[in-house]
């Protein structure tokens, strides 16, 4: 019998994010620059004769969707049907990223099951072919299957390598408030119904330090943030509890929030800072770490 598989599934940050255009099917195209965290929940795989999804479990399990709309069970299906596979899998999740916050919990989570059962099944598909399938479950997933520093273009699906990151703490914090990417998308499109261009620099090749990567993300911002506002107040309050930190190199909002980020000089930084932010707003949710 197999040896159960566990994957990590790593949230996502929108460092910047620019809206670029508006498709004919109503999609908005981006340049986005994506970093994954220590953040992350677990997928965990084992036989089964047919594709089972337990219960979830961990602090955000009850938002978890157990129809036909669960990402982790539609990407299993998805890769089974590709591949003409038999066998069955048992699949349960822990869940540690906030729903609705901004950080792609389900996207990672839909990618983590790919590259788990891709190796449980012993498929041997390189990373590219699970980016291409992974397109049809969401805009975000291909980023998250090759869960490294990446630009983002496109709806999300043209990807281009990122230099690494310079080793920085990072501070994510959510006001326990949904910020669902439908309505964020529909209040930025009644706030901006014609999308003027953009003019940016050319994205870095290299970040050699904290103050480089700071200054490439800064003047991008996310073109989102107005319009999360709209839809969650709190955003503005997180992001200037945030900006009133000590040690503070840059905030912003991640994807269509309602979560946001704070970047700091190391890893132990970022924990006082998240100390500070659990004592004046204790209802709030927030975790520290570094990238990886």
């Amino acid at each position: 019998m197999k040896i159960p598989l566990g994957i990590r599934a790593r949230a996502k940050v929108n460092l910047f994010l620019i809206i670029t255009g508006r498709r004919q099917d109503g999609y908005h195209t981006l340049d986005s620059l994506f970093a994954f965290c220590g953040l992350a929940d677990i997928v965990v795989i084992g036989p089964a004769q047919d594709l089972v999804f337990e219960r979830p479990t961990g602090p955000f399990a009850a938002a978890v969707e157990q129809d036909g709309a669960n990402l982790v069970m539609r990407a299993a299906d998805l890769l089974r049907r590709e591949a003409g596979v038999a066998e069955g899998a048992r699949i349960s999740l822990d869940k540690h990223i906030p729903v609705a916050a901004g950080l792609g919990g389900g996207s990672a989570d839909a990618a983590a099951a790919l590259a788990g059962l891709n190796q449980f099944w012993d498929l041997h598909w390189p990373v590219e072919r699970l980016e291409t399938l992974s397109e049809a479950l969401g805009a975000d997933v291909p980023a998250c299957v090759r869960n490294a520093p990446v630009y983002a273009r496109g709806i999300g699906e043209q990807l281009e390598d990122a230099p690494p990151l310079p080793r920085c703490g990072v501070l994510l914090v959510n006001p326990r408030a949904a910020a669902p990417t439908p309505a964020v998308f529909a209040a930025f499109r009644s706030m901006r119904p014609e999308i003027a261009p953009r003019t940016v620099p050319p994205p870095p090749r290299r970040f050699p330090d904290l103050a480089a990567l700071v200054a490439a993300i800064a003047p991008r911002g996310n073109d989102l943030l107005d319009a999360a506002i709209g839809v969650t107040p709190a955003v503005a309050d997180v992001l200037a509890a945030l900006q009133a930190l000590p040690g503070l190199r840059h905030a912003g909002l991640s994807g269509s929030g309602a979560t946001c980020f704070g970047l700091f000089d190391d890893v132990r930084a970022a924990r006082a800072a998240m100390g500070r932010i659990g004592r004046a707003h204790p209802a709030w949710w927030a975790w520290s770490g570094g990238w990886v």
